[in-house]
């Protein structure tokens, strides 16, 4: 009988000083591989996310999501045995995850100077909206100011209307993913030197990581590109396109020889064969003539109608989904990706399964979310604090 694999990151230590999205969400990720996340927060209110949004029983259930896998000790910062404690964490940790203000953990004596000398191997993730460094680091920066920023909402919006934000909270989202990069590959690098280093990432430059050739394009021919509604400038025809029953389809119908297959569904050979559109520049030259006809050809039939000959035809095409869609999808649920869990009142919840997907040492769902402070006392024991010890400090309010 062969022994249960281990969790990838098990036996990796991670402290959570970060509240809401952006260092919760990095640390999340790493829980659900196997890491052992300590999150502080804050005695009797927590993590203001708790509150956020459509709660169940008085706590959010985005909460159960956000902070699964996790332990919860409630400290107060501001008191210095309480920063106490989080140096006596820091001696055992790999990794430490703050998403504050720069300068609020030098304030509580917490700054990397600090912790790196307490603890040399040490990696120190730090997320804030402008980074730690320039001439706007002590502005308070969220996701949706880094989104504005970064040159995102300018194109979230349709040619002369105002710029919408994505429907989530995108930007603290890469950055946090931006976060999990930098702390493997500081692990990694760990391994040669031996040393610990800080990770600063920022929430404004995480997202213009990822805006592809918006800059270049600006640098090479001074193009500012604008809002596009639902194309995608420059590359055709991929766009969302009405049905005769009101909804809409994405089509990417931008590979040569992909366009080839849609005009030949569409009944449209005289496009698909000329000369002229045989290559994506060409296309673009002409995109308001192949949307025209691809939208004339998608308003005499259905939602499922399209998608039916465009999946028989392989060309890339989706219809836009609400929740309820995805709860009900086959491919979501074959791929693990809707999981039920228990809660502690025995009822159950959906909550999003966990990607990456590794073959043989997986994710998982190993605990629900904490309440506040429920793994107080164990954590404190483990840093050798004694029952007496705890209980003065809660007599003192400083942990609970």
């Amino acid at each position: 009988m062969t022994r249960p694999t281990q969790t990838p990151l098990h036996g990796l230590r991670v402290v959570e000083l970060g509240q809401l999205i952006a260092g919760p969400f990095a640390a999340k990720t790493l829980a659900d591989f196997g890491a052992d996340v300590v999150k502080i927060e804050t005695p009797k209110t927590g993590d203001p996310l708790r509150k956020w949004r459509l709660l169940k029983d008085g706590t959010s259930v985005w909460w159960q999501v956000q902070s699964r896998n996790k332990r919860s000790v409630a400290l107060d910062l501001k008191e210095k045995e309480a920063q106490d404690i989080v140096r006596q964490l820091v001696k055992d940790a790999d990794v430490l995850i703050e998403n504050f203000r720069p300068g609020a953990m030098e304030g509580w004596g917490l700054g990397p100077d600090t912790l790196l000398a307490i603890n040399p191997r040490l990696i120190m993730l730090r997320i804030s909206g402008y980074g730690q460094t320039g001439p706007y680091r002590d502005k308070p920066g969220f996701g949706v100011v880094a989104e504005a920023m970064s040159g995102l909402r300018h194109l979230t919006a349709e040619p002369g209307r105002v710029p919408v934000r994505v429907g989530v909270s995108i930007g603290d989202t890469l950055a946090s993913l931006h976060g999990v990069i930098g702390i493997l590959t500081a692990l990694h690098e760990r391994e040669r030197s031996g040393q610990g280093q800080v990770i600063d990432v920022a929430l404004y430059e995480a997202v213009f990581n990822c805006m592809e050739s918006l800059l270049p394009e600006y640098s090479a021919f001074g193009a500012v590109r604008e809002a596009a509604g639902s194309a995608l400038p420059g590359i055709a025809p991929s766009n969302a396109y009405c049905c005769g029953d009101d909804g809409y389809v994405l089509i990417a119908g931008n590979g040569d020889s992909i366009f080839k297959r849609l005009m030949h569904t569409m009944g449209r050979d005289d496009l698909g064969a000329d000369p002229a559109l045989t290559d994506n520049a060409g296309r673009v030259k002409r995109v308001a003539e192949i949307d025209a006809a691809i939208g004339a050809w998608t308003a005499q039939l259905s939602v499922e109608q399209v998608m039916d000959a465009l999946d028989k035809a392989a060309v890339p095409a989706g219809r836009i989904y609400t929740v309820a869609d995805i709860a009900a999808d086959p491919h979501y649920q074959a791929r693990g990706m809707i999981q039920h869990v228990k809660m502690d009142d025995g009822t159950s919840l959906a909550v999003p399964g966990i990607i990456p997907k590794l073959s043989r040492t997986p994710g998982s769902h190993r605990r629900n979310a904490p309440t506040i402070g429920q793994d107080t006392d164990a954590v404190l024991s483990e840093i050798g604090l004694t029952t007496a010890q705890i209980q003065a400090l809660k007599d003192k309010g400083i942990v609970a």
